[in-house]
């Protein structure tokens, strides 16, 4: 991947004046998925580390009032050879039901399969090397994405603490492309910025497209809906202030996963939408949404896995 012919422009911003000032830092999404490699399974050359990120949050249902604070971690994933001379793009990768933020990737002394999966795919060329955060949106107990009603509540409230709390503690620390961690700095660094997620992940996926476009470009859900309405997610756009060359959405699931049906429905919808809020396409230039579906793939953490190394195949992974 990577021959897409795309413009390089990182300083661009939403709301460019014409399609010469268009962003296209990533790639072609190909026609099919790709396996994940058997060997990327197995601890790799040069690994890059994890880090646990400790910050200061507030309660999800009392945010606005800041009634009860809180100190939560998230774990950090540091490519091979980090350097705070370099700028790097950071993915922001939410865990679905029944987990927090090691589910993913493991800890530093505890990594998970795809830890390695990553630093090989970095070590090979194939995913440019980047920044991953793995946060939880478990609020007051780490059992709360176990249960269903309360998920959605919280990955629905997620945005606040998200932009306010987890990316200046994130980007305040780490090298990335924004310049400072003000409202101002992060929302001109968006095109450097994407949040992906499996499942509930999905679904805090699409609350983030709804309520933080301003700070993401790019999006990853997978095998979770949020609404089979296409009008109503292009009217999300508008009200955004966002137009459609603004964002990309990486989308993938299984024929045989039980989410499949209605995420199939929704991507659907959403390329349907007259007014072209929503295009289908394989690359940038052309368009801003894609759909990869795997025959026979279930809900489980192979889907989970194969669908984000290939999506990270594609974010910033155009004409280097």
């Amino acid at each position: 991947m990577g021959d897409g012919q795309t413009e390089k422009n990182p300083g661009s911003h939403a709301g460019a004046a014409d399609e010469g000032d268009k962003t296209n830092l990533s790639g072609t999404v190909p026609e099919e998925l790709e396996y994940i490699p058997a060997e990327y399974n197995s601890p790799s050359e040069h690994p890059g580390t994890l880090e646990k990120l400790t910050y200061q949050t507030w309660e999800s249902f009392s945010y606005e009032e800041q009634a009860q604070e809180l100190t939560k971690e998230a774990w950090v994933y540091l490519p091979y050879g980090y350097s705070e001379e370099q700028k790097y793009n950071v993915f922001y990768l939410s865990h679905g039901g029944w987990s927090n933020e090691t589910t993913i990737m493991g800890t530093d002394q505890s990594p998970r399969s795809f830890k390695h999966v990553i630093d090989h795919a970095i070590e090979d060329g194939k995913i440019q090397p980047l920044i991953i955060v793995l946060p939880t949106y478990n609020n007051t107990s780490s059992g709360d994405s176990g249960d269903y009603s309360l998920a959605l509540r919280l990955t629905d409230r997620f945005h606040n603490e998200l932009v306010n709390d987890l990316i200046p503690a994130v980007e305040g620390r780490y090298s990335t492309y924004a310049e400072d961690t003000s409202r101002e700095g992060l929302m001109a660094s968006r095109d450097h910025r994407g949040f992906g997620g499996f499942s509930m992940g999905s679904v805090n996926t699409w609350c983030t497209f709804r309520y933080a476009l301003d700070y993401f470009r790019y999006f990853m859900p997978m095998s979770g809906s949020y609404s089979t309405d296409g009008g109503y997610m292009a009217e999300l756009v508008k009200e955004s202030g966002h137009d459609p060359d603004d964002f990309f959405i990486f989308a993938a699931s299984g024929t045989d996963d039980f989410a499949y049906s209605a995420f199939r429905s929704q991507i659907m919808a959403m390329g349907s939408v007259p007014d072209g809020t929503f295009r289908f396409a394989d690359n940038e230039a052309d368009g801003n949404l894609s759909f990869l579906e795997r025959e026979g793939y279930v809900h489980d953490v192979t889907a989970s896995e194969e669908y984000t190394y290939n999506g990270l195949c594609f974010f910033w992974n155009g004409a280097q």
